[in-house]
């Protein structure tokens, strides 16, 4: 949490720090580097989305996309967006919970090799894919958003420890413990049924056999809550930054961060209308091409933690500090490794 005595509620947007401390080009070019970010994952959601409700529903993928980037925006337009926001995401994850752990737990997988593939490995043919689902959970423009959430929020320094403990490591942990249930399922369908389920249409019908249509549905459900709570708030991320780095006032209640929230929602429906013949390809590419402005992001994150003028009290201490580095090691090599796949 930023301190700033000029801000009653006691934080300060992390872009504007980062131009008062590390000087006003770094600070405009890390809003830009959110506001890629959140344009590409923008695909990925659309996407998501649309070819969730086609499944449980029916109809053409990009029909529903532009339903949903439709809904997005009506929600951006009320009022006290961020509260009526706060409670549909709170809404949405509890459905995603339900769907991808019923799903799961109906298409009856081996639990004893899953605990097994918690040994970490990488995979020579994993590509594109595994890079694409460390940039979707390794998700560095979400910290950044995290002291602008805390300033909608008006949340008090003194309310650091609770919020860690009832909100960030909750948040954080059951983000990898979806990820894993999809891994699990996925893989069960492999095992179980010899098919290799390349589109979410063929993963949701081949469960069936193991878990009978309830079992599509529940992982269809938690598939587009998934999708459609990360809709709105990458979007609300992607327009809050980048009007902080331009100079202007970074309330989500203004209309010219509402304007830029309804560009990250207009880019991500114009690409899937564009490529509307290959959406999981869409997803796993728009995905994969974040980590190629987190490195950049993740060093700002780790110079402003460690500073006392930043953080007070709070700043990183030894242990906070070996993880970051971790962390740091960890996007930069998956970076390169992206850079790699793409230029060979």
């Amino acid at each position: 949490m930023y301190q700033a005595s000029s801000q009653s509620s006691g934080t300060l947007q992390v872009v504007a720090i980062t131009k008062r401390k590390l000087g006003r080009p770094v600070g405009v070019l890390a809003g830009l580097g959110v506001f890629s970010i959140t344009l590409m994952f923008a695909v990925g959601n659309a996407v998501g989305s649309g070819l969730a409700l086609s499944l449980l529903i029916g109809g053409s993928v990009v029909g529903w996309t532009l339903a949903c980037t439709v809904a997005v925006g009506l929600l951006i337009a009320l009022r006290n967006t961020y509260k009526a926001m706060e409670r549909l995401l709170v809404a949405l994850i509890g459905l995603m919970s339900v769907g991808f752990l019923a799903s799961t737990i109906l298409s009856d997988p081996n639990w004893i090799a899953a605990a097994k593939g918690l040994i970490p490995s990488i995979p020579a043919e994993a590509g594109f894919l595994l890079i694409a689902l460390i940039g979707t959970n390794f998700s560095i423009n979400s910290a950044f958003y995290t002291g602008y959430a805390i300033h909608e929020r008006q949340l008090k320094r003194e309310q650091y420890r609770a919020i860690t403990l009832m909100d960030t490591l909750p948040g954080n942990v059951a983000t990898a413990f979806m990820a894993m249930l999809i891994i699990i399922v996925a893989s069960t369908v492999l095992n179980s049924t010899g098919t290799v389920a390349t589109t979410f249409p063929q993963l949701a019908g081949v469960l069936e056999p193991l878990a009978g249509k309830v079992g599509s549905i529940l992982f269809g459900l938690g598939f587009f809550a998934a999708a459609f709570s990360s809709m709105a708030a990458n979007a609300s991320a992607g327009g809050t930054l980048l009007a902080d780095a331009l100079g202007w006032d970074s309330s989500l209640s203004t209309w010219r961060v509402k304007l830029l929230v309804y560009s990250v929602l207009a880019w991500g429906a114009f690409v899937t209308v564009v490529a509307k013949g290959s959406p999981i390809e869409l997803i796993i590419i728009a995905q994969a091409l974040t980590v190629l402005v987190a490195p950049f992001l993740g060093i700002i994150l780790f110079l402003l933690t460690r500073r006392t003028d930043v953080m007070g009290d709070l700043k990183n201490g030894p242990i906070q500090t070996v993880f970051a580095v971790i962390g740091l090691v960890a996007i930069f090599s998956i970076s390169f490794r992206l850079v790699l796949n793409v230029f060979g």
